[in-house]
């Protein structure tokens, strides 16, 4: 232990992480309650749901609500109820903190069977009402959340998708990058309503062209998949025929995730859209060619939607068949119009080479990382893509 930590006592559970890291112990222990504190606790449920990502082993999430039992009971009183409580309910691998401070108490099990859920919270409701009485302890809010879970359906019905619980936002903990996302939010706003007066005259022009080339609705607009696995109405400029046949670019998709050949060009595994698409109209390939189809996602982004820079935006049958590690892309930060694969990858890259890009820019996100690749925007876009 560090010499200038001499009269902290830890659990047997708890190692005090080296001071190289940067973190005080006020970072990762709540010394009164004697278990970890939010932000600390946040950054091990992400370290153990990316473990279990590899094992597929399970862990369970399980959330006491804390807000009654410190109305009523002093605070020391509280404290040593809850402590008493996790200790008998817990193993000394399962990981224990604040899951929302002074809100909800969190234990991370780790390694759970398959009936493992049920005891569990039968065991914690038991040592509740030991230490409470029974009707206290009925009024104790206990919520729980398994990953992976096979059961919970997703946005389409079909697939399921982790709770959201698991993947905290990698900057809401840290109070420099609240700033930063408040900034980047005025940062979309200011700029999405400044392009859109600037491109207005183009926004008249491309809607006039593409009632004159072609029937159907200027607007394009279909369901895509938000930060936190939330739906929202995506809006392009038509670029293709009205009526044609999705099963083309979902049986592309599915090749191209698998990383199998075929899907409508040459290397599916190595394109990312489909090449010669015949859906698409002449004036079609122009604008996608561009990128002016994508004009109207600034709109998206002033609704709060989208960013301008992030990762792009899943249909719901696409993260149908996507591993479970994919699902951090679209789980953790809200999508963007530009962003690291964007102007880096673009169309010629594999599926996971995106994905690995996309983590990348979540991982290592700030104001000056959007601000640079905003201004490589325009030079991907001449280069065009497929």
């Amino acid at each position: 232990m560090d010499s200038h930590l001499p009269n902290l006592s830890f659990p047997k559970s708890f190692h005090l992480l080296k001071n190289e890291a940067g973190l005080n112990v006020d970072h990762v222990f709540d010394k009164e309650f004697g278990f970890y504190s939010e932000q600390y606790f946040h950054e091990m449920l992400t370290i153990e749901r990316k473990r279990t990502e590899r094992s597929q082993k399970p862990i369970l999430l399980v959330m006491i609500g804390m807000e009654d039992l410190l109305d009523s009971f002093p605070r020391k009183n509280a404290a040593k109820i809850v402590s008493s409580v996790l200790q008998s309910s817990a193993r000394g691998i399962d990981i224990k903190g604040w899951h929302e401070f002074n809100r909800k108490v969190g234990i991370i099990y780790t390694e759970v069977c398959k009936d493992g859920k049920d005891a569990i919270l039968h065991k914690i409701h038991i040592n509740l009402e030991h230490a409470l009485g029974t009707e206290v302890a009925r009024g104790v809010e206990i919520t729980c959340a398994l990953f992976p879970d096979n059961g919970a359906p997703n946005v389409t019905g079909t697939l399921p998708v982790p709770d959201v619980r698991f993947y905290p936002s990698p900057y809401a903990s840290s109070p420099e990058k609240r700033v930063s996302l408040f900034f980047k939010r005025t940062e979309d706003i200011v700029g999405s309503a400044f392009l859109i007066i600037i491109f207005f005259p183009l926004f008249i022009i491309i809607s006039v062209l593409i009632k004159l080339t072609s029937k159907g609705p200027v607007f394009f607009t279909q369901t895509r998949i938000g930060r936190g696995g939330r739906p929202f109405k995506f809006i392009k400029f038509r670029s293709m025929s009205v009526g044609n046949d999705s099963s083309i670019h979902q049986e592309f998709i599915k090749k191209l995730i698998r990383g199998e050949q075929g899907g409508g060009s040459t290397k599916a595994n190595e394109v990312y859209k489909i090449k010669n698409d015949p859906r698409v109209t002449s004036l079609g390939k122009f604008l996608r060619k561009s990128s002016l189809d994508e004009l109207p996602q600034f709109f998206n982004v002033l609704m709060g939607d989208m960013s301008l820079v992030g990762p792009r935006p899943p249909l719901p049958y696409e993260m149908e068949n996507y591993h479970i590690w994919h699902l951090r892309r679209v789980l953790e930060i809200k999508p963007g119009i530009t962003g690291f694969w964007q102007v880096t990858g673009r169309s010629t890259t594999t599926f996971d080479t995106m994905v690995r890009m996309d983590l990348q820019y979540i991982m290592g996100w700030s104001l000056w990382w959007d601000f640079k690749l905003i201004l490589r925007t325009p030079f991907a876009v001449f280069k065009g893509a497929y």
